[in-house]
């Protein structure tokens, strides 16, 4: 903004192209065009004085009022030379900042009336100051930008004026914008345009300073890369001069010589030499080399052909596997076709095993088995929690650090081309930015690819055909579906509670015995130590939190042990004994002592001395403090309102308790027990059975109108969801409604539908093994089930009514306890018209077809 004494001029303007002259500076200027050479030519007939302002588009040679910036300096032409090529030279001085006020009319040549701006006056110690500090920075500033002459320090140190030292300090930052020069020369207060520019000259030193750091930088780094190059040079002079020079020689011609003798397949032999006579080419020294060398060492450690015998004596397989596991049998079963088809052909491809099954079952300890009685090698690739596809296929060996995958370290492990390769915990693998390593197993797990797997790390087709995987989950929900495509699934539901109790006795006591450093002929567990074990104080589908108990036991006998063989204390001297030679005298004799006492206890069984124990329920409850779980067990009598139906969970089945409440109210249904969505919609599917039934339930019209309805399910903090407690709701509800009471003899499995239908279910045999548990004597199950009985085991069926059903009036005919000549028992016989002659008989008790 202009100051207040301003005085109008008229003067002829000469447009500059990115140029700026500021007051107080000399500058020469180099005009061409007509219109400015006329103005040249009218300021020396004048007064030799001329307006110079920036044009906002250099590229105009005719620039219209508009594209001038208004702001400009009124300078004095010191000299004019006229050129040969039509061209002034001209040698200008800034007097003075202007602002353009108007146009006057020429045709000529540009004139302009200008306001001669007056610069305020007058300096403070705020200004002094500033000025210090600017001289200061500029210093800097030329230290740093060899650019500057070193003398415009010593011109710029003599100029006290702030307007002056401003302007001149401008003309110095070769960096400045046009846009940013024009901002300064519009700024009036000289003490304004001073802080402007110590703030350029701060921001030009730090980058400045930057460039500095990285010239350095540079240099260092070529200065090093030059002595490294020197020394390589010294180092392989004197190798050569010491010999070591053939070591290398050596080194290439051992792995030509692998490269024929192993057997690997003609793509990696020919990509192999190549290799080799890369690295012949290589200085020993450099990083490149180290790479080849790593990538042709991998090549030949994998067992590209060296295949292992495997053993196909099928009575030895069974007796391995029988050995190390007890029950199994279906598994065990498909393991003795594989070894049978192979010991009839040589050309079968690996199969693709997938145990699925709850942890502590045997899935890990089962793969290791095959491999026993196979005569194969074991490898284990941890799967839980990869996420990066290069885990599996490797990574490429552009990257720093790269590796092969998993599977090929596996195998090089294993030192043969037929291991047995568990893939532990399939279902626990990710996805994320890296990769989808689950995709990645597509070609791992397909025979009709793996005998071509690339890894990217290889880069070569490896044949894994002859691999025997075997994949582990502990459920199917988290493996892809194309995943499970290319592997037999083989189911491994838990153990009975009788199969725990021989395995206990056959492994697991052994073992921990062992481990804990007892006597196993003397230290013993009876079965109902075992029985107290695993229905008191475990639950679950396998036996790992069994061992882990029956292990807590030993280390408390162990503890006992050591209670009633004390060992004498070592004596020992101290500082405060009177007689050396006395205190040394009791020391030796102490540590005789020790010597003896630990002779002695090698000799001796660790149970001298102690009568060993042996283990029953009571003693578990005595070690192992108070039972910290307790099993499902029937209703102590006949009641209104309760069903009681099978639940499977994680760690085995279960009796699942259904109460009914009947109340005064409005129709409202209350369902509460922690359920999920699959046992709301069966609560209500079940609801409204009963009440399309109504009529020939014997009950009211309209009856859910007066009532309230409150089912429950106890151990409410547990959720509970699944498709298999729909028949046992609707029988609590016709119990509830109808006041007949519950067979408590009697639990209950099925989905039921709108029409009563039984629907199938899931996990009989652990539903029934934990009916059988809990007392019960009638089980009713879904028709559609039938098939599954065949994997009960025997004794459990022996014990157990089985009753097909395909409706609900048959369930309500085997639940409800009638009374006797009861009407609507009556009813519901006629209704199904049942045929008492069709019994089938599964184990001794029979078999009731509906």
């Amino acid at each position: 903004m202009a100051d207040k004494k301003t005085t109008s001029r008229t003067l002829p303007l000469l447009p500059l192209r990115e140029l700026l002259v500021f007051p107080h500076t000399v500058v020469p200027l180099f005009v061409g065009r007509e219109k400015s050479i006329k103005a040249l030519d009218d300021a020396m007939a004048r007064n030799r004085e001329i307006f110079l302002a920036a044009q906002k588009k250099p590229k105009s040679n005719d620039p219209l009022p508009e594209e001038i910036y208004e702001f400009g300096t009124i300078a004095q032409i010191l000299q004019l030379l006229r050129l040969p090529d039509g061209t002034v030279k001209i040698l200008v001085e800034g007097k003075k900042r202007g602002r353009i006020l108007k146009y006057v009319e020429s045709n000529e040549m540009l004139v302009v009336e200008i306001n001669e701006i007056q610069e305020p006056s007058g300096r403070s110690a705020e200004n002094e100051a500033l000025v210090r500090t600017v001289k200061q920075a500029f210093d800097t500033y030329v230290k740093l930008n060899k650019k500057v002459p070193p003398e415009m320090v010593f011109s710029i140190s003599s100029i006290e004026d702030e307007s002056r030292l401003a302007d001149t300090l401008v003309v110095q930052l070769a960096n400045l914008k046009l846009a940013d020069k024009q901002r300064i020369l519009e700024t009036i207060d000289p003490a304004k345009r001073l802080e402007e520019i110590f703030s350029i000259i701060q921001s030009e030193i730090e980058i400045l300073r930057v460039e500095k750091k990285i010239r350095a930088r540079v240099k260092r780094q070529m200065e090093k890369t030059q002595k490294e190059y020197y020394l390589n040079e010294q180092m392989n002079a004197i190798q050569k001069e010491l010999g070591n020079a053939d070591d290398i020689r050596t080194e290439i011609a051992e792995i030509e010589s692998k490269i024929k003798t192993k057997k690997l397949s003609d793509e990696s032999k020919e990509k192999l030499k190549k290799e080799v006579k890369k690295l012949r080419s290589m200085s020993p020294m450099s990083a490149e080399a180290t790479v080849v060398r790593n990538y042709i060492d991998t090549v030949l450690s994998l067992p590209w052909a060296d295949y292992a015998p495997t053993i196909k004596d099928q009575a030895f397989a069974e007796d391995v596997l029988n050995e190390d596991h007890f029950g199994l049998e279906k598994v065990k079963e498909r393991i003795l076709e594989y070894l049978a088809v192979t010991s009839l052909s040589d050309k079968i491809k690996g199969p693709i095993l997938c145990l699925v099954g709850p942890p502590g079952v045997g899935k890990t300890s089962l793969a290791k088995s095959i491999a026993r009685s196979t005569g194969r090698t074991f490898s284990r690739i941890a799967l839980g929690g990869v996420r990066d596809e290069a885990e599996i296929r490797g990574h490429r060996r552009t990257y720093i650090g790269a590796m092969p995958g998993k599977i090929l370290n596996a195998i090089k492990k294993a030192g043969s081309g037929n291991p047995v390769v568990l893939l532990d915990e399939i279902d626990k693998m990710s996805s994320d930015f890296r990769g989808d390593p689950s995709s990645a197993m597509l070609e791992v797990l397909d025979p009709e690819q793996n005998h071509a797997f690339n890894d990217h790390y290889l880069d070569l087709d490896y044949d894994l055909s002859q691999i025997l995987f075997i994949a582990t989950a502990n459920s199917l929900s988290g493996v892809p579906k194309p995943l499970l495509d290319r592997m037999e699934i083989i189911h491994l539901s838990g153990y009975t509670e009788q199969e725990k109790i021989n395995i206990g006795q056959q492994h697991l006591i052994q073992k921990a015995i062992k481990a804990n450093g007892l006597d196993k002929s003397e230290l013993k567990f009876d079965n109902s130590a075992l029985e107290e074990l695993v229905r008191y104080y475990t639950r679950e589908a396998g036996v790992r939190n069994l061992e882990r108990e029956i292990s807590s036991i030993c280390r408390k006998i162990a503890r006992e042990l050591l209670k009633s063989n004390k060992k004498p204390t070592p004596t020992k001297s101290t500082k405060e004994s009177k007689e050396q030679k006395e205190a040394q005298k009791e020391l030796k004799e102490s540590k005789e002592t020790q010597k003896e006492n630990k002779e002695t206890n090698e000799k001796v069984t660790p149970l001298d001395g102690m009568k060993a124990p042996l283990i029953d329920g009571a003693l578990v409850q005595k070690y192992l403090g108070p039972r910290k779980y307790s099993i499902g067990e029937k209703e102590s009598k006949n009641e209104i309102g309760v069903g009681q139906g099978l639940a499977y969970t994680e760690v085995g089945g279960d009796l699942l308790v259904t109460e009914v409440a009947v109340m005064s109210g409005k129709g409202n249904l209350k369902i509460t027990g922690k359920l999920g969505d699959v046992m709301q919609e069966s609560a209500q599917a079940a609801f409204s059975y009963v009440r399309s039934r109504g009529s020939f339930l014997g009950l009211e019209d309209e009856f859910y109108s007066k009532i309230d309805i409150h089912v429950h399910f106890p151990e409410g903090a547990i959720p509970k969801d699944g498709p298999s407690a729909g028949i046992t709701m609707a029988t609590a509800l016709v119990s509830a409604l109808t006041k007949k009471p519950f067979n408590r003899e009697v639990a209950m499995t099925g989905e039921i539908t709108l029409r009563g239908r039984v629907l199938p279910i899931g996990g009989l045999k652990e539903k029934l093994l934990a009916a059988h548990r809990g007392g019960i004597k009638k089980v009713i199950i879904p028709k559609e089930n039938e098939r599954d009985l065949l994997e009960i085991p025997k004794n459990i069926l022996q014990q157990l009514e089985i009753v097909p059903v395909d409706h609900m009036d048959t369930v309500l005919l085997h639940a409800i306890a009638w009374e006797t000549n009861d009407a609507l028992e009556t009813k519901l016989k006629n209704a199904q018209s049942i045929a008492l002659a069709n019994v089938a008989t599964i184990g001794n008790q029979p078999l009731i077809h509906h």
